[in-house]
Formats: C-alpha cells, sequence, structure tokens
C-alpha cells in the first residue's frame, strides 16, 4: 500500500509539472497545428534551431525522433526539445508517461547544443517514466577522447583545460558527473519520498571505435568501409558512421531502418563521403544546413583573431546552403531532403529553399513539431 501511494504521488506530481511546462511553452510553430503524419514509421522534429545562440523563441534546439509504432528513439537533445518531446504526443495517454515509450536517444557528439537537455531529462526521468514497463532506456554516444582539440589557430595560446584530470569525457563519464552534480536532489527525494534512482532507467553505452579511429588533435575522421553497427531493437535497425565536425570528436551521424524504410540524421558535419554512403538510397536524409551569407556578417564584426578561428570552424566543419543538396543530398540518392540545426534559426523561408539547387528530389525546410511518414 505504501508503494502503492508513493507512485500515486509522483504521477501526481509528474502531472503537474508537465502542465505547468506545457501552459508556458508559449506559442508553437505552425507546423505544431498540423495533423501529424499517419503511418507506422515517422520522423517528427522536435527541434530545429542550430548553434548555442538563440535566434528564434520558435524553434527548440535540434531533435529528431525517429518513431516506429510505439516505439521512439532520439537524436541529441538540444535546447527546448525535452518540452517538445512532451508537445509531440508520443507518449501514451496518463501523467507521468512521458518517457514510457522511449527505446533509445543517441547522441551524435558532445556539444552543448545538441545534448543540454540531457541534464534536465536524466534529473527528472523517475517523474516521466512511471507508466514504463520496458526496459532501461538506450542511451548512446561518443565515448572517452584520449587527445585534446588541437588550438587554431595554430600558434596560439593553450587556453586553460577544464577539468584537467578528465578533459574529454564520453556520454557515460559526462553522465556520472550528472549524477554527482544532481546529488543533492537524488538524495533528497530518495530518502524523502522512494524516488527511484535515474541509473535505473538508463543503460549508457560509448559507442566502441577500438580499431576503427584513435581519434587525433586533429578531429578529421577515416574514410570508412562500412557502417559501425549500433543496435537492432527487434525490426528497428540502427547504425552509424563517422562524420567531419572537426575538430570536435568522434561525431556521428545514425542510419534508423525499419520495414518501411530508412531515416539518416547527420549530426554536425561538412560534406562527408561516409555520411554519403551511409545515407545511399535514404527515404528520408534529415541533415545540418548553415547559410554562408550569416557567417560572413557574424565575423564582419569580430576583430580579425576571433574572426579567423570562428569563419574556420562553420564553414569548414559545417555544410552550406549551396553544398547539402548538391554535394550531399543528390550524390546519396536521398529520396527527402529535410533541412534541420538551422543556422541562423531566424532565417529568412527563401535562403533556405535555395538548397534544391542540384538536388532533384524533395526539399523539406524543418519546422519544430513536423511529422513525416515514412514509406518507400
Amino acid at each position: 500500500m505504501a508503494h502503492t501511494n508513493r507512485r500515486r504521488v509522483l504521477s501526481l506530481l509528474a502531472g503537474a509539472s508537465a502542465t505547468a511546462a506545457l501552459s508556458t511553452s508559449g506559442a508553437l510553430t505552425a507546423a505544431a497545428a498540423t495533423p501529424r503524419a499517419a503511418g507506422r514509421t515517422r520522423v517528427v522534429l522536435l527541434g530545429t534551431a542550430g548553434g548555442p545562440s538563440m535566434f528564434d523563441p520558435g524553434r527548440a534546439g535540434v531533435s529528431t525522433a525517429v518513431v516506429y509504432e510505439d516505439r521512439v528513439y532520439v537524436v541529441d537533445l538540444g535546447v527546448g526539445s525535452y518540452r517538445r518531446l512532451g508537445q509531440a504526443g508520443l507518449d501514451p495517454a496518463g501523467q507521468g508517461n512521458l518517457l514510457a515509450n522511449v527505446r533509445g536517444i543517441f547522441f551524435t557528439h558532445l556539444h552543448s547544443d545538441h545534448m543540454v537537455d540531457w541534464p534536465s531529462l536524466y534529473a527528472t526521468a523517475a517523474f516521466n517514466s512511471i507508466g514504463r514497463r520496458q526496459p532501461p532506456i538506450r542511451v548512446f554516444g561518443p565515448g572517452r577522447r584520449a587527445e585534446l582539440p588541437r588550438v587554431f589557430p595554430p600558434g596560439s595560446p593553450e587556453p586553460p583545460v577544464v577539468n584537467p584530470d578528465d578533459p574529454m569525457p564520453g556520454i557515460s563519464a559526462m553522465t556520472s558527473y550528472l549524477r554527482q552534480a544532481f546529488a543533492a536532489d537524488l538524495n533528497d527525494r530518495a530518502r524523502d519520498s522512494a524516488t527511484p534512482d535515474p541509473s535505473g532507467v538508463f543503460d549508457l553505452r560509448d559507442i566502441d571505435l577500438t580499431g576503427v579511429w584513435d581519434v587525433d588533435a586533429t578531429g578529421k575522421p577515416p574514410r570508412l568501409s562500412g557502417p559501425i553497427p549500433v543496435w537492432e531493437d527487434g525490426e528497428v535497425r540502427v547504425t552509424a558512421t563517422l562524420v567531419d565536425h572537426h575538430p570536435t570528436a568522434p561525431a556521428f551521424a545514425y542510419r534508423f531502418d525499419t520495414p518501411d524504410g530508412s531515416v539518416v540524421v547527420s549530426g554536425d558535419t561538412t560534406v562527408t563521403a561516409n555520411l554519403i554512403d551511409l545515407a545511399h538510397g535514404t527515404d528520408y536524409l534529415v541533415h545540418e544546413v548553415i547559410d554562408k551569407q550569416y557567417v560572413d556578417q557574424t565575423v564582419s564584426q569580430l576583430p580579425p583573431e576571433q574572426a579567423n578561428a570562428l569563419r574556420e570552424h562553420l564553414l569548414a566543419s559545417h555544410t552550406t546552403i549551396e553544398q547539402v543538396g548538391r554535394d550531399v543530398a543528390e550524390v546519396a540518392g536521398a529520396r527527402n531532403l529535410v533541412l534541420t540545426h538551422l543556422v541562423p534559426a531566424n532565417n529568412e523561408a527563401g535562403r533556405w529553399q535555395l538548397a534544391q539547387r542540384g538536388y532533384s528530389g524533395r526539399l523539406i525546410v524543418g519546422a519544430d513539431l513536423m511529422s513525416l511518414a515514412v514509406r518507400h
């Protein structure tokens, strides 16, 4: 009886929290008001804004859900995407069930704009998985990097190293630090209301690159002969490849194959042969994009030493409007190209439409909560 009462209290608290979050969420994008696409396999864009700068309150940080039947697989968790998960209607009826259908979470790389909502989701997992009857949520991502990234431009002074004993932790180690950071909250709730420990909700897995790549300071990945197996969850097969987001590494793209078709999510990358291989013949290529015009305008306002470093990163490790359709989606033979991680997020719609040049498939400019049915 006591256990039942505790679960009831948790359910009420979770429901109240979810209601408060939704009531203060502000206006949704136009895509949210449209009926969600019917289909056994769907792509749901939880967040479409790229980068750590806040440009458009109507767009959450980058996050993509691939849905097969009632299974939900989430790629990245940018700022605001946790709330979008609740708004997308991917959870079953009932309070405190937000994570009930989530089977896996996949991080492409460990930049903050791709995972800043992970601490929120981790710390509140017990209150949002009350009705969950499935195994722990598998969480995949980069492992620990042995070597720090190079400093740019060459010859620049070395900046102070944060956490020198473990400066480049992977997803598992990072989450162990979260556990320490939230110790007061976790201990308080466990002792006062028997709240389950979040470590029981998740199964953390660093993607093993042994024999594939020893990440060096430049962070430019090798050419792979085939995809990296990640997980086979019944009829859903997940594979990955290494993409070029140097010096950040490892950085992954993921492919989801279901009986209805395939979806590839690029993560952050410049034009990369490995990604083109992974996306060969895919039904949906969900790909990042940056506007070179925005880059030029931004760096023109900075002192030269900062401008050069920023321009190098933005153009050498991302994919421009001119490149994404012509040099990636067309070469891969992707049937549909969905633009996400839009930089800047408040760009004029017409700028993104220029990605159609050189691409013969269907171009879709992503919006938060857009739902797309996957069919061969």
